[in-house]
Order: structure tokens, then C-alpha cells, then sequence
């Protein structure tokens, strides 16, 4: 049997659900009305309960669903990996166990591979659109090398400018992108002059979680507001950019400490931290109810290239330093292809010498962006970072620095 057929076969037993379960007949005298019983919304309903799919053998449900996972590789076909994880809690379970994290498998399957670091010794491509008009960034995953198709949608941020700073806000869907919304993941925030960043994840991550309080904290704690609403973030990585302070024009340096990942990650053999689940939250909260700005610990006081001791096993990566090329009168790296448009905003970030690192892994570029387009920008990755973390350093390189250039 074809998934299309299996498909036709769940929304038929829907369709039969639907059909013997909400009609009822009341009579009156002479004559009879049909009604029809709204269901209570406060009563979970899982429908598929009472379908045969949901009592189909574990044994023959997993080899059905290793045989969809090895024939679907690639998208969009693979969109039918994720529908089998929607059909009910079995299915949901037994799709995760199979589908294997992208250090493994180097797929984006499920939301939660968005966290967790990307495969080891080859990039995932991606690119990024930029809608000027609503401050708006779309992060896809490319299904080709030409980065103008519609690729797969991944993540989108939305600008949005403050007194002293500026705040990212991403978010899992493309249309409601608030951090009220229970598809907001993270954020980032700038100091004023755009030079130092702070990524939050809204999840603590596996090791290192420190809870960044804010004034929403404290009303939860007087219960003023709802508890659903998401009032702590956790910070996981830092990006600076060093000042220009003789204002010559030339190549951005940067620096991105990454808190939750061991600088031990990048040797052969190292470990990364991988979230295996998003946290459980209903954040259907009234829209009324008021989103306060963290008053966590400010992005100023980080200093580059200044670590504690305790943040002495953390990775950090830096920018690989561009040549000059006399022929072209231009800094230059290479990009291998993905990158055609000059721009200050271009980089490639490998692990810094300051943690110890073999010369040979020095050397191998972990996240690497740049222009190939107007408001269309390439951004690969690999190990030991995720898609989430790649996309928060390259919107820093968005951002307007005013004392950088």
C-alpha cells in the first residue's frame, strides 16, 4: 500500500468518525429536528483513538515508517515523514525514534532539528530572504543551488528597533512572529551601537542554563499576569564586533562566544549539547496581556576576548581574516561558489586558537554567510551549532554599526 493510500484511508476513518459520533436525533410530537453536538473544547478529543491506524501492531507501524523514512530523503517529499508524526501519539513516538538528529542523518525533519547542532564534516545549505518593507528575515533550507526557488521555510525574525537597542525576535511560523506566540523559540538583542549581541534561547539548554530574570518574572511571582506567559530567557551565545575607532574602511573582525557549547566540541570526538524536545507551553494568552522587556543582564558588560574562568571550556569562534587581492582591489574569501555579491557583511566563522584547537581544525569553517542577491543572502553550517544559532549570528551582521565602519 502507497502513503497517498494510506493518507486517503485516515481521512476516510475521520469522514466515519465525524459521521456516527456528533448527530443525534430529538423527537417532538409529530415531527423530529436534527441536532448536531458541538463538541466540548475543554474535553481533549483524539479521534484517531478510534480509528484501526491507531491500534495498527508497533511492530508493523515501525517497519512501515522506516520504509517512508528511507524512501523520503530529501524535500518536499519528506513532507510525509512529518505527517506521519501527526497522526496520533503512536505514530508521533515511533517518528521520533527513527528520524535521526542532523549530526547523524544531515536532514531537517522535525521543528526540534532546528536545535540541534548540524551534521559533522558538510554544510546545510540555507539562505535567507530580507523584506525590507516589514523588517522582516526568512530563513529556508535549499532544495537547490539556485537560492531564488522556494525552498523549504525553517525560521523567521522580525526587527524591532527600542531606545537603547534592538531586538530579533524568531519564531517557528512566518506569519506570527511575537514573543507571545508559542512558536517563538529565541531572540536577539543588540547594545546601541550594534556591536554586541546577546542570543536567548526560550528553553534552557542541555548544561549551563542560567535563567535571565526579568520584570515579568516578578509579576508571576505576585501572580499579576498569567502563568503561561513566557517570562525568562536563557542566554547562549554573545557576538561582538571589535570598534573601528581610526575609521578606515575595512573587513568587520568578529567574535561569538557560545556559552552552552564546550570548546571541546570541535576535536574529533567532542560532544555538543542536543535538545531532543520543546518544552511543553499554552500561550494562548489574551492579547491584553502585556510583554515586558527583559531586564536581564545587558549585552555592554560582555567584553570581547574577555573570559572567566568558569567560561574557559566554552567555544569560540571568530571570523577568518579576508586577503587582500591586488588584481580585484578587494578583501576576499573564499566561499566556494555559495557567495557572488561583494558585501561588509559577508564572513566565515572557524573555532578560535584560544581554545586549544589542532591547526587542522582551525581551519574548518563552521558557519559561513554572504550576499548573492538584493535582500538574498546564502548561510551554511555544520557541527557543532544549529540552525537557530546560525540564524541569530547572521542577523547580527544586519544590524546597523556605527562604530564598526
Amino acid at each position: 500500500m502507497s502513503f497517498k493510500s494510506i493518507l486517503q484511508d485516515i481521512k476516510g476513518e475521520f469522514g466515519s468518525i465525524s459521521r456516527k459520533g456528533f448527530d443525534v436525533k430529538v423527537g417532538y410530537g409529530m415531527r423530529s429536528r436534527s441536532h448536531r453536538v458541538v463538541q466540548d473544547s475543554s474535553v481533549p478529543l483524539d479521534g484517531l483513538k478510534q480509528s484501526c491506524w491507531a491500534s495498527m501492531p508497533p511492530e508493523l507501524l515501525r517497519d512501515v515508517l522506516m520504509r517512508i523514512e528511507a524512501s523520503e530523503d530529501t524535500w518536499p517529499p519528506r513532507k510525509h515523514v512529518v505527517a506521519c508524526a501527526g497522526v496520533c501519539r503512536s505514530w508521533r513516538d515511533i517518528t521520533k525514534e527513527i528520524v535521526k538528529s542532523p549530526e547523524v542523518s544531515g536532514k531537517l525533519t522535525l521543528p526540534i532539528s532546528l536545535k540541534q547542532p548540524g551534521p559533522r564534516n558538510s554544510f546545510l545549505q540555507c539562505y535567507i530572504k530580507r523584506n525590507r518593507s516589514n523588517q522582516t528575515y526568512y530563513l529556508f533550507l535549499g532544495l537547490n543551488q539556485a537560492s531564488t526557488d522556494d525552498g523549504k521555510f525553517l525560521l523567521a525574525a522580525r526587527k524591532y528597533r527600542r531606545p537603547t537597542h534592538t531586538d530579533y525576535i524568531i519564531s517557528l511560523n512566518c506569519d506570527v512572529v511575537s514573543r507571545g506566540s508559542n512558536t517563538y523559540i529565541g531572540k536577539l538583542r543588540s547594545n546601541f551601537l550594534g556591536t554586541k549581541f546577546t542570543v536567548y534561547d526560550a528553553q534552557p539548554p542541555i548544561c549551563g542554563a542560567k535563567v535571565t530574570k526579568s520584570r515579568s518574572t516578578r509579576l508571576l511571582n505576585l501572580k499579576q499576569v498569567s502563568p503561561r506567559v513566557p517570562a525568562v530567557n536563557y542566554p547562549i551565545a554573545h557576538v561582538s564586533y571589535d570598534l573601528n575607532v581610526l575609521g578606515s574602511r575595512g573587513p568587520r573582525i568578529m567574535q561569538c562566544v557560545m556559552d552552552a557549547i564546550p570548546a571541546s566540541a570541535v576535536e574529533p570526538g567532542g560532544a555538543a549539547p542536543t535538545q531532543t524536545q520543546f518544552l511543553h507551553r499554552n500561550l494562548d494568552t489574551s492579547p491584553s496581556i502585556p510583554f515586558f522587556r527583559s531586564k536581564s543582564t545587558r549585552t555592554e558588560n560582555f567584553q570581547p576576548g574577555q573570559l572567566s574562568a568558569q567560561s574557559e571550556a566554552m567555544l569560540v569562534l571568530r571570523n577568518k581574516s579576508p586577503r587582500w587581492h591586488e588584481q580585484l582591489q578587494c578583501w576576499c574569501l573564499n566561499f566556494n561558489g555559495r557567495v557572488t555579491v561583494a558585501s561588509v557583511k559577508n564572513f566565515q566563522l572557524v573555532a578560535s586558537s584560544n581554545n586549544g584547537v589542532s591547526g587542522q581544525t582551525q581551519e574548518n569553517v563552521i558557519l559561513q554567510f554572504g550576499k548573492v542577491g538584493k535582500d538574498v543572502f546564502t548561510m551554511d553550517y555544520q557541527y557543532p551549532i544549529s540552525a537557530f544559532e546560525a540564524f541569530a549570528i547572521c542577523l547580527s551582521s544586519f544590524d546597523t554599526k556605527i562604530a564598526c565602519e
